[in-house]
């Protein structure tokens, strides 16, 4: 029988991918394994948003083989799509499968349990060619669908990946050239998917995807994302539903009414910015300008006075000129964001921003980012100062395994992380009283606990 290990690098999407593998190759019997040096075939599931993502892969790669030189490794993903004969030309690696073939996976793992194992790599010896599968990722219709249950309090959270692709073409981004035309998965597996997990006892669900505002466009019939919520709310029993990133073009009043009138869709916004200057948001072709971002901002304060609104920042584009990150650092002081997601700028091959010739300094790139990250965690501090006082609903969160504190995580409905003075379970609702903070926690001080739900009943 044959065992695996997937190692996942990225975001929700390329996590959810692994997940919807790890689902395929236990469905025809193969086993997880609890290491890599353990496991006879070992899958990286790699992100190439930033170099530094890429070197990460690679520095995996060699030590896996370095530590086994035995162990098959497949390496697939959105580096193995954009860059499949710069992987194969790593020492161990055994297959190159971009995200246009993961699907296939399962039947290369059959193929390397009935093939002889490679000999350990030897001057003397031939060394074996990896197998390169990649293909036109446009041509993609399919998305691989299987919930994320682990990291980041997914294994009480887990995140459904709904939408795949981007037909947007941001001058610095590659993720639309190694994942492919905007695509969603079909309303009834949706709802089959969240049924599933709320039956298993799941109460949080997040929604997630490349572009998920896009999603239901491509839709035979057409369906707005607007539209699946509702039909979520009416027809699962799921007891809250988060969203992930959402394109701020997406946040319409309309949407903003409904998470504003249903209690079961939590209070939170993570809406790109990436630039505050209309200039620079115009060469890296953003569909909109800082005062139409604004205005989401102030719809969403009106009408969710507490509601979670992040942001991703993306510094040291190029061309951007001390005046641009000056506008941006305004912007954000002048409103009401509970955190930023800071990054600093990443040419990457085949995008239009990776022509320009006016390029910002590294020295100049990292104190801008510094200067935005001291600035967003000054926002979260403020932010969860306000809600000092107030009372939250929470969801008791899994405990580190070698956490001694004598306390349990949760996760409000607007974000914020709260510490729990006394051991409890996980997976339960909790209505405390938010009283202090301590470092990145508000300390929550419980008036009630709701009966236990078991995860996989």
């Amino acid at each position: 029988m044959t065992t695996f290990y997937i190692e996942q690098f990225g975001c929700r999407a390329t996590q959810a991918d692994g997940a919807a593998i790890e689902r395929q190759l236990r469905e025809r019997g193969c086993t997880a394994a609890a290491r890599t040096a353990t496991a006879d075939v070992v899958v990286l599931n790699t992100c190439t948003v930033t170099a530094a993502a890429d070197a990460q892969a690679r520095d995996a790669i060699r030590k896996i083989h370095a530590a086994n030189p035995a162990t098959r490794i497949i390496v697939t993903g959105c580096y193995a799509q954009r860059a499949p004969e710069e992987i194969a030309a790593l020492p161990g690696v055994t297959f190159v499968v971009g995200n246009s073939h993961k699907p296939q996976i399962p039947l290369l793992l059959q193929s390397i349990s009935a093939a002889p194992a490679f000999p350990e790599r030897d001057d003397a010896l031939p060394y074996h060619s990896p197998s390169i599968l990649t293909g036109d990722i446009f041509a993609t219709t399919d998305v691989l669908v299987a919930p994320v249950l682990g990291g980041e309090g997914n294994h009480t959270r887990p995140t459904l990946k709904i939408q795949d692709g981007c037909n947007s073409r941001c001058s610095f981004c590659v993720i639309p050239f190694v994942r492919g035309k905007s695509r969603s998965l079909p309303v009834a597996t949706v709802l089959s998917e969240i049924r599933r997990l709320s039956e298993s006892g799941f109460r949080e669900i997040v929604l997630s995807g490349i572009n998920l505002g896009t999603y239901g466009r491509d839709l035979t019939p057409r369906i707005e994302f607007l539209s699946l919520l509702r039909q979520i709310l009416d027809e699962t029993a799921v007891e809250r539903l988060r969203i992930s990133s959402i394109e701020p073009l997406d946040v319409t009043q309309d949407l903003i009414e409904l998470f504003a009138s249903n209690g079961r869709l939590a209070p939170h916004f993570h809406m790109p910015l990436q630039s505050a200057s209309d200039g620079i948001l115009a060469a890296m072709h953003r569909w909109y300008r800082a005062e139409h971002y604004s205005r989401r901002v102030e719809l969403i304060r009106d009408l969710i006075s507490h509601a979670a609104i992040g942001a991703d920042v993306l510094t040291g584009f190029p061309g951007e000129s001390d005046e641009d990150h000056a506008a941006t650092l305004r912007f954000v002081e002048q409103r009401s964001f509970t955190y930023l997601h800071v990054f600093s700028y990443s040419s990457r091959p085949g995008t239009k921003a990776a022509t320009f010739t006016n390029h910002v300094p590294g020295h100049i790139m990292k104190r801008r980012a510094r200067e935005l990250r001291a600035l967003g965690e000054r926002k979260s501090a403020e932010f969860r100062q306000s809600q000092i006082g107030r009372t939250l609903r929470v969801l008791t969160l899994h405990r580190s395994a070698n956490d001694d504190a004598a306390g349990t995580p949760a996760l409000s409905g607007n974000y914020l992380s709260v510490m729990i003075p006394q051991v409890l379970p996980h997976n339960q609702w909790l209505t405390v009283c938010a009283a202090h903070a301590d470092g990145k926690h508000l300390l929550g001080l419980p008036q009630g606990v709701t009966e236990v739900a078991v995860l996989g009943a």
